[in-house]
């Protein structure tokens, strides 16, 4: 929030599925409300949540809070986004928030996936399964579930690397408070990097999974048609970057 608004005069914040938008409410009294510009955009698909938001924000007088009531994928975002943040979107739905942060520019993502299952679902197919003994880590239930939320999420910050971003992973909180707690930070410093989409696109052949990010992105295996195959060096990243240091 700091390094947007020092290079914007009006940076646009979305929170995406933001349910009853407290995390929003906090962002705006933190850092938006004693600003001179900057708005902040809300996505809900429940209109009940949005219509009760929108009666606190006007209660506490935040003026440049606006409200959507939409789904993640079909909302109606602005052009150019500066920060983009999604707590707890259930299972694809980040992946919906990550692709409206790439597609819009945004210079900083953040993310708390939760309940991903999409991906345990392709690893239960035969199709799905990589050879050799790399299977026996999903062979049961309980393990196919965990593996496959964690390999949801490497995905997805590979996927944020491949797009330019500089990625970090972490704990939002103590586990005490949650268990679903990953935190998915991405800062833009290049328009791309083809090492990080080969490796990503690697990955993809050697795990047989095909999520809803890499499908809405364009991303294929490697080997796939389209797909590209791992070089034998590591390239550097093909782009200026973007964006200055962290402030």
């Amino acid at each position: 929030m700091e390094d947007v608004q020092q290079r914007h005069a009006n940076p646009l914040v979305v929170d995406a599925g933001s349910g009853n938008a407290y995390l929003g409410f906090v962002v705006y009294e933190l850092f938006l409300k004693d600003a001179e510009g900057g708005e902040l955009l809300s996505i809900e698909g429940r209109p009940e949540l949005t219509e009760r938001a929108k009666g606190r924000a006007e209660r506490l007088h935040f003026d440049r809070m606006r409200f959507q009531t939409a789904h993640i994928d079909q909302a109606e975002y602005p052009e150019r986004i500066h920060v983009l943040m999604a707590l707890h979107a259930c299972d694809t739905a980040t992946d919906d928030a990550l692709v409206a942060a790439i597609k819009h520019g945004a210079d900083h993502v953040a993310v708390v996936p939760c309940c991903q299952a999409e991906v345990a679902a392709q690893l239960k197919e035969k199709k799905a399964k990589p050879a050799g003994s790399m299977s026996l880590l999903f062979q049961h239930p309980w393990h196919r579930r965990e593996f496959g939320s964690h390999l949801t999420n490497v995905i997805r910050a590979l996927t944020l690397e491949a797009f330019g971003y500089q990625v970090t992973v972490t704990e939002l909180t103590g586990w005490e408070h949650s268990l679903k707690n990953e935190l998915i930070l991405g800062r833009r410093v290049h328009r791309d990097n083809r090492r990080a989409r080969l490796q990503l696109q690697a990955l993809l052949a050697e795990t047989g999974v095909q999520p809803r990010l890499t499908r809405l992105l364009g991303i294929t295996p490697a080997g796939a048609a389209g797909g590209e195959a791992e070089p034998a060096s590591e390239p550097t990243p093909d782009a200026a970057p973007a964006a200055p240091s962290e402030s």
